[in-house]
């Protein structure tokens, strides 16, 4: 086992005097020959002020960073040329690039999700796939326990009204007690769990819904809904919690609004495109629902013509839920470890799908 310590301090003030201890499984990281070239990847976007983590990851170990603001496959195929590894936030990873990169052997993912990657095509070609799963679990379920209770408690209605010379504790319309309420999770994963436990001794019951966990791995403060819509017609307020997938899109729609309490509030700090947008509001818009709090979007940033950005009972976040300054950093570690690991072992820390290509 061999293990690389490394202090970095960054002058713009952004992630600085960070210790970084990586520990690599398996027999040491050997330095190339100087004959052999040193490995490459592609850094194929990313929205951050700079990269100086990875670089303090990377460089110790011999690792060249391309570095890059991919938008299309078109660029990531130009610019990906002759690298082993792509490290991305956003660009799309499809069956084209894949067979336009044969030095390609594993793609790592800056995040949980991982919908811009065709995990089918990377398998079938050999390339492994991996993410940062755990980073932020509780940053998300927090962010989605306070945009829940933003909604019951009017926060942001009430802010509105004082800013605006309205000064009554009914300004914006009755509002029910919290404890009398019932919590329904649609996606019992790592954030579902947390939200449900962080969440238990704030609403009268927790019911979540998730075809793919067995009953024994439900908590015993969690009640299990047969089906969604068993979940909709018991939940007072509903928080969104799956992964984007052939399955869960647009699964949230217009037969959900309809088997809802009316009155009843929605959060989604999930993926955007797991909600049909349209008829989330015209839930809204008919009462259905008395609020929506929402961290993600189908299309980001919001249009500017969307009438979210215009609905009296609509809260909005920037898809900032993951984020603090610990949980970026360990979110971006943890990505870029990935491609470390199997540079070191051939077998990435978090696998997404298997892979066949060795470094």
């Amino acid at each position: 086992m061999s293990q690389v310590v490394v202090r970095c301090t960054n002058r713009s003030g952004h992630l600085t005097s960070r210790d970084v201890a990586l520990t690599l499984a398996g027999p040491p990281f050997q330095s190339r020959p100087t004959a052999l070239p040193m490995p490459k990847i592609l850094y194929a976007d990313n929205n951050y002020p700079d990269t100086d983590l990875e670089r303090a990851l990377f460089d110790p170990v011999g690792i060249e960073i391309v570095a890059g603001q991919c938008k299309t496959e078109e660029q990531v195929i130009e610019l990906g040329q002759g690298c082993c590894g792509i490290l991305l936030q956003y660009a799309p990873i499809g069956a084209k690039v894949v067979a336009a990169l044969p030095d390609l052997g594993i793609v790592s993912r800056i995040g949980a999700g991982f919908d811009t990657v065709d995990t089918e095509a990377c398998e079938k070609a050999g390339v492994w796939v991996a993410n940062s799963p755990d980073y932020g679990v509780g940053e998300v379920a927090t962010h989605a326990l306070a945009l829940a209770l933003a909604s019951i408690r009017n926060i942001v209605a009430y802010n509105r009204d004082v800013r605006a010379g309205q000064w009554h504790f009914m300004s914006p319309g009755t509002m029910r007690r919290p404890s009398g309420l019932v919590l329904g999770i649609i996606g019992l994963g790592r954030i579902g769990k947390r939200m449900a436990h962080i969440s238990r001794n704030v609403f009268k019951r927790v019911v979540a819904y998730d075809p793919h966990i067995i009953d024994g791995d439900f908590p015993a403060y969690v009640e299990r809904a047969a089906t969604l819509a068993d979940l909709a017609r018991q939940a007072d307020v509903v928080s969104l919690h799956t992964p984007l997938n052939a399955e869960t899109h647009g699964m949230v729609d217009a037969a959900f609004f309809g088997a809802v309490k009316r009155g009843s509030y929605f959060v989604n700090t999930s993926r955007g495109a797991v909600v049909n947008l349209p008829d989330l509001i015209n839930a809204l818009d008919a009462g259905t629902l008395a609020g929506a709090a929402l961290d993600v979007l189908p299309e980001e940033p919001v249009p500017g013509d969307s009438p979210l950005l215009r609905h009296p009972r609509a809260i909005l976040t920037p898809h900032a839920a993951f984020y603090s300054v610990e949980s970026e950093k360990e979110l971006r570690r943890k990505a870029a470890q990935n491609i470390i690991t199997w540079l070191a072992t051939g077998k990435p820390e978090y696998v997404v799908s298997r892979g066949t290509r060795t470094p």
